[in-house]
């Protein structure tokens, strides 16, 4: 049995726990509260470039590009988002884990795939299980900027645009609520889905040409995905920590008053014992 010195020491370092994780709860809130807010006023400006893009697309013009074409997939590209720290419960493992099981079932070999990651912790993991990777960014900030990622958007849009890859996923998790976050996956390109719409709601007309126009909306128009995507992971991973750090708070608190029982009932039985001894020790001198 633990000596009472070991339980109070037990218990003082449960509290300081205790206070880190609180204090991690709260932080992660805070940014929780900006992400959100950030991920929403993005979505304004990627619904706007897509109804552009849609309009020029569905129309009964000449206008195409090869980003809303398909062709014979001989290669995938994934654009995967994880964290760049951990703490933040299943975030990273459910989105590896249903990443994975997909692989397994669409790819025979690695020749067949590459990632393009986002996150220290996402690049440490797939290169452990010696997954290809295409390109990696790390240390984003909590709040990113379009400039933090603009090199990773590029080099995804360039790799289809030139033909190295035939298909282009996006992988984050997606923000349902601060205690649900869904992984998600997204067809980047090709935009095929964009040259069915028919439900555009406004017609444009377009100066130089309609070609002109889809040649510069349309690498826009991915590269905007990407960032939304990325807004909308980081709101999931706050949310995530944030639930983490509540849950191991909660469980500072069961472990607490555990040990703090404990404690007492060494204590009196210490002091049960030390009286017993007195007691022993008169009858003896009687």
């Amino acid at each position: 049995m633990a000596s009472l010195r070991e339980i109070k020491t037990r218990i003082t370092s449960t509290k300081k726990t205790k206070q880190i994780t609180k204090a991690m709860e709260m932080v992660s809130a805070s940014k929780l509260n900006r992400a959100q807010s950030n991920a929403q006023s993005y979505e304004p400006y990627t619904e706007k470039i897509r109804d552009v893009v849609a309009s020029i697309a569905s129309s009964n013009t000449d206008a195409s590009h090869p980003m809303l074409e398909e062709r014979p997939v001989k290669k995938t590209a994934y654009v995967m988002i994880f964290s760049d720290s951990g703490l933040a419960g299943g975030y990273n493992a459910n989105l590896l884990r249903d990443f994975m099981n997909q692989v397994e079932e669409r790819h025979n070999s690695t020749d067949e795939y590459g990632v393009l990651v986002l996150g220290r912790i996402g690049r440490d993991l797939l290169k452990k299980r010696n997954i290809p990777i295409l390109g990696e960014i790390t240390g984003l900030p909590d709040q990113p900027s379009f400039t933090d990622i603009k090199e990773v958007t590029r080099q995804a849009v360039d790799l289809f645009a030139e033909e190295e890859v035939d298909r282009l996923y996006i992988w984050y998790n997606h923000f349902v609520s601060p205690i649900q976050q869904d992984v998600t996956e997204t067809q980047l390109l090709p935009l095929t889905e964009l040259a069915e719409e028919n439900n555009v709601k406004q017609s444009y007309e377009y100066e130089p040409s309609a070609e002109a126009i889809l040649e510069q909306l349309l690498p826009q128009y991915a590269e905007s995905l990407i960032y939304g995507a990325l807004l909308d992971a980081k709101a999931s991973e706050f949310a995530a920590r944030m639930t983490a750090m509540s849950a191991a708070t909660d469980n500072a608190d069961g472990l607490i008053d555990d040990l703090t029982l404990s404690y007492n009932r060494a204590r009196q039985a210490a002091i049960t014992q030390e009286i017993s001894e007195i007691v022993g020790g008169a009858a003896a001198l009687e």
